[in-house]
Formats: C-alpha cells, sequence, structure tokens
C-alpha cells in the first residue's frame, strides 16, 4: 500500500493544471486496473479527466478525487517521506491514501459485484464538470462512500457537512484622475468597502430560525477583494469574492436571496452579482444508517467504533445526499494538515481502514435502498 501510495503522490495532480490530472489519471487508472482487474472507463469533460469502475449492477458508489491545491513543483519543497509511521507530501492526505485504500477494500472483496468506483478530477475546485457524474451514478446506489480523509487524528467519520454557496460581487464605478479631479470620479474601492461590512451583517441577517441543530448557524464570508488600475486613477472596478457555509436548503436559499438584494451605497456605483448556491448540505439523516452499520462492522472487526461529527466543509458526498443516496463520508486516511505544509498520514491506521471499508461494501451491496434514517 506505501509502494502504490508512493506513486500517486508523486505524480503531482494539481486541479488547474488538466495536463497534470491528466498524467494522474493515467497512474491512478493503472492502480486501479492492477488491483480490480479490470480498466477504467475514462471521462474527458472540459479537459479534465475523470475514472469510473462499474461492476454488474451498482448498488453501492465507491467516490474519490485524484485532484490536489498543490500547483506543480510542490514535491521540491513537500517531497515523499515516510517516517516513524507518518507519511508526507502534497496530496498524501486529501486524499491519495484514500484512494490506495479504496483500491485495496475493493480487491480484498471475493467480488467487486454491484460497486462503482467513481475518481473525479476537481473535486478541490468544487467538481463543476464531474457533478453530473456523481449524481448520476448516485441516483442507482443505495450507498455512498467517501474516501475523503478522517475529520480528526482519531478517526472521526462525518456524518454532516454544511452547504456551500459562492458569489462574487463585481462593483463598477467610475474612474477620474485622483489628483486633478477626484470628483469627477465613481470610487468602487470605497463601494466595495460598503459591500464587505453589508456582507458580513448576512450571516445574522439569515436567523435563528435557519440555524441547524448540529451544523450551527449560517455564515457569510467575504475573502478575495480587488480594486483599481493604477495609484493615481480612482477605482473604476472592484471585487469581492463570498465563501457562504449553510447548514440547510433553506437558510441557502435565504442567502442567495440577500445577496442579490444588495444594494449600493455610492452614488452612481453599480452592482453586479455573480455565482449563486453551489453544494446543498449533507444532513445527519442521510448518514445515520450507514454510521450504524460502521459502528457494528467495526465491531465485529475488534476495532474501537468510530466516533462521529459534522464539519464545515463540503465533499462530493454533499452531491450523492442530495441525489438520494445514503452517504457516509470521512472514510479515508487518518492523519492532519490537509492543504498545508503539515499535511500527512498516519500508516499505521491505513490497514485497519481499508478493513473497515471493505467489510461496510460487503452489507451495503447486499441492501435494498431504505428511506434516509432508516436502520440497515
Amino acid at each position: 500500500m506505501l509502494a502504490d501510495l508512493e506513486e500517486l503522490v508523486t505524480c503531482e495532480s494539481f486541479s488547474a493544471d488538466h495536463a497534470a490530472v491528466a498524467r494522474s489519471a493515467e497512474v491512478v487508472g493503472a492502480l486501479g486496473a492492477r488491483l480490480l482487474g479490470a480498466e477504467p472507463e475514462t471521462i474527458v469533460v472540459d479537459g479534465v479527466t475523470h475514472l469510473r469502475w462499474t461492476f454488474g449492477t451498482p448498488r453501492v458508489l465507491l467516490i474519490g478525487h485524484h485532484d490536489t491545491v498543490w500547483p506543480p513543483g510542490s514535491l521540491g519543497s513537500r517531497p515523499w517521506s515516510v517516517t516513524d509511521g507518518i507519511a508526507r507530501g502534497p496530496g498524501v492526505l486529501d486524499m491519495k491514501a484514500g484512494l490506495v485504500q479504496m483500491f485495496h477494500a475493493l480487491a480484498s472483496l471475493p467480488s467487486p459485484d454491484g460497486v462503482c468506483v467513481l475518481v473525479n478530477g476537481d473535486e478541490e475546485v468544487g467538481s463543476p464538470t464531474s457533478r453530473h457524474l456523481v449524481e448520476e451514478t448516485a441516483r442507482r446506489c443505495v450507498a455512498a462512500f467517501v474516501l475523503e480523509a478522517a475529520a480528526d487524528a482519531e478517526g472521526t467519520l462525518k456524518t454532516a457537512r454544511k452547504g456551500t454557496s459562492r458569489y462574487e460581487v463585481v462593483v463598477h464605478g467610475r474612474a477620474a484622475h485622483a489628483g486633478q479631479e477626484p470628483d469627477k470620479g465613481v470610487n468602487a474601492a470605497v463601494e466595495a468597502a460598503h459591500q464587505v461590512l453589508a456582507l458580513t451583517d448576512l450571516g445574522p441577517a439569515v436567523g435563528a430560525a435557519a440555524t441547524h441543530p448540529v451544523l450551527g448557524a449560517a455564515t457569510v464570508t467575504p475573502t478575495l477583494l480587488s480594486a483599481g488600475s493604477s495609484r493615481n486613477t480612482v477605482p473604476a472596478l472592484a471585487r469581492v469574492s463570498v465563501d457562504v457555509r449553510v447548514p440547510t436548503e433553506a437558510a441557502q436559499h435565504r442567502v442567495d436571496e440577500l445577496v442579490r438584494a444588495l444594494a449600493p451605497r455610492t452614488p452612481g456605483a453599480r452592482l453586479e452579482i455573480r455565482g449563486g448556491a453551489g453544494r446543498p448540505p449533507l444532513s445527519p439523516h442521510s448518514s445515520a444508517a450507514l454510521f450504524a452499520l460502521a459502528c457494528r462492522v467495526a465491531e465485529d472487526l475488534g476495532q474501537e467504533p468510530p466516533g462521529n461529527t459534522a464539519v464545515g466543509g463540503a465533499s462530493d458526498g454533499n452531491d450523492t445526499a442530495a441525489a438520494g443516496c445514503l452517504t457516509l463520508d470521512g472514510l479515508g486516511a487518518v492523519g492532519g494538515g490537509a492543504h498545508a505544509d503539515t499535511e500527512h498520514v498516519d500508516t499505521t491506521r491505513m490497514i485497519p481502514r481499508t478493513r473497515l471499508l471493505a467489510g461496510l461494501i460487503a452489507r451495503a451491496v447486499t441492501l435494498d435502498r431504505p428511506a434516509a434514517g432508516t436502520p440497515l
């Protein structure tokens, strides 16, 4: 497993570098073909390479991604290494170790029949070209197991996730010479500052009615800001990027209404709202039955039962749950530091996690589709 992990980590696959993602898909595809005895279906959408294996009539979906947040050349400063049971390297936790565990878990079963494996190449940027593949496959399956990393060093599973929305508020002003006639301009930077303050008030404005007992309240966070073209020119254009996390679909709709209702405060300025709702929330009801099953499988294996938690980040699991498929997330590697210089995997946990996943697949592949929240 460590040799397979090294092969994946040392093939860089930054989401925005489609050529690198294509090379990574070849490496991932070869690994899957060797372990599963079948070549994948290669699906290229808008230049992004995804892989899919289908065995018989799918009832269980195993889903992961092979793209990472690490730009080309990251291996130079963050080389692959394994020391004292800790593996390091760009993307090792998020989520190449999860892919290795997934392939080995499926290969350990007598047959892969009834399983679909989907590995996409753009999850880190919101799965824009693969979302329809995720939803289409999930609609045919009883259960989806997402190989994102565990929530913490204890191996806690992710049983709820907030939904996401992304916006860009574009402010249109009017340029003028900043020294000779600033009064003739409409300062887009000043208007952007007003909008940043207005945006920070939107989370509380959604109200307590949209707060979830597990996932908490909606958050609206201005992130990237830019304005102006030169030091001596009144800015004619400004942009504010906005990150939104929501606990319920009702909150997602309400935030959308509030963002689109933003009005300019500076005379002569005009606002343009881009973007919108992304992934819907992953409700605890969509994962409850599979989490209970995971606890029983762990007990049968002599393992400590996993914990569970809600997280603010989204994944493809949000979309599988929205498609009506029971979903359990965080079944991948145990470690820490995802997206950071400290990214690492605890290699001593890889085999136990692989056995847990194998047991889940073996149980779930025989199931009929139950209602969400129904014990399995």
